[in-house]
């Protein structure tokens, strides 16, 4: 009998509700660790994750046991129970609903897992809202403004 196999990678994108600056750095590596427990409990692979103050990058390789929209809803109610029993800021944590997944070839992982690692360096050059806007031209997705993330005017 023949078996599936898949190679599939997607990096994930969603920010924090209000986009305001929730993720401190003090708390970051905490915060990638229980993500990374989450994906690895779904049985996938994280490849890189990195939390920005106001949004975070997940790099995956997906296998077909489960969608994207199942395994960031689980991501993203996870951790914001997790940063809400932690108690890291006054007031309730959330996650903006929405998100943004974008595939990519094997020969591409290592680039995006260095682009990901590098977030506070490139946020230095570019606002969030610009980096999303480029993947959603990037990756030729038709989509209403009304309908992307609130965004912080700079």
């Amino acid at each position: 009998m023949a078996n599936t196999y898949t190679q599939i990678y997607i990096q994930i994108v969603f920010a924090v509700k209000g986009r305001q600056n929730l993720i401190s750095k003090e708390n970051r590596e905490e915060l990638h660790k229980f993500i990374t427990g989450i994906v690895s409990n779904r049985n996938q692979k994280l490849f890189a994750v990195y939390a920005m103050p106001d949004h975070v990058h997940i790099l995956i390789s997906m296998s077909p046991t489960i969608t994207i929209s199942d395994l960031v809803r689980d991501i993203k109610a996870g951790s914001s129970k997790f940063i809400n029993e932690k108690g890291w800021m006054n007031g309730k944590f959330n996650w903006q609903e929405g998100y943004g997944a974008f595939s990519y070839s094997r020969s591409s992982v290592d680039s995006v897992v260095k682009y990901i690692l590098n977030q506070e360096d490139h946020h230095k050059k570019k606002t969030f809202k610009e980096e999303y806007l480029d993947f959603m031209s990037k990756f030729e997705i038709e989509y209403d403004s009304k309908y992307l993330f609130e965004w912080i005017e700079d």
